[in-house]
């Protein structure tokens, strides 16, 4: 670690989790069934997923004057997900960097928008929930922001100085409300054009962060 960093803050689905496949599934089993177009391809996907989920609902055409989404739309996902959730593997170099990281010495945050409950098991399942020295996750399904827990960790670290690592704008946007530096990772759920808007180091394989430790 160069002296500019003190701890990794990791980001799960998507830069953890390989899990674009099923949740592409969900949201268009949940379009199909409102008469909605699909997502036809990862690709598209890519270029029209962001934060808050509810306004990437609104994007594809989800009317919540007729469902809202907090009660009706982001539980039906949810369950959906839950059924296959046990399906998605570990992105490709994921947990060889967590250990070559763990190796280090080099603090790791796990910070998700996930439901902390949902996020425990999923990395318990996987077998990592031990790497990290802090999980933090949401206390809803509702994923709109990560931003306030970024912050509330920050304040319990006002000297730390962190690196986010993360496969989405949103990511860039909590590193740097906390003053931290972010690489972003381009095989997960947003386009390496998107991504690059940022101005941060973009990656195609999550082992090439290690360059920058």
């Amino acid at each position: 670690m160069t002296p500019t960093h003190t701890h990794l803050i990791w980001d799960f689905n998507g830069t953890i989790l390989q899990d674009m496949d099923l949740g592409i599934r969900c949201t268009n089993t949940m379009l199909t069934e409102r008469g909605l177009p699909v997502i036809p391809s990862v690709e598209a996907y890519r270029e029209i997923f962001g934060f808050p989920i509810d306004e990437y609902y609104r994007r594809l055409g989800f009317d919540f004057e007729k469902e809202d989404y907090d009660t009706v739309l982001a539980p039906q996902w949810v369950a959906m997900y839950l059924e296959g959730e046990f399906t998605c593997p570990m992105m490709e170099g994921a947990a060889e960097t967590i250990a070559a990281v763990k190796a280090k010495g080099i603090p790791q945050i796990l910070l998700s928008a996930t439901k902390i409950e949902m996020l425990t098991a999923q990395l318990e399942r996987l077998g990592i929930y031990e790497d990290f020295d802090e999980v933090i996750g949401l206390d809803n399904i509702h994923a709109r922001s990560k931003k306030a827990r970024a912050l509330d960790w920050k304040a319990r670290h006002p000297d730390a100085r962190p690196l986010f690592i993360g496969d989405t704008l949103h990511d860039a946007e909590v590193a740097e409300a906390v003053g931290g530096d972010c690489i972003l990772f381009c095989g997960g759920h947003q386009s390496r054009s998107r991504l690059s808007e940022r101005g941060f180091p973009v990656v195609s394989d999550i082992r090439e962060i290690l360059r920058y430790l």
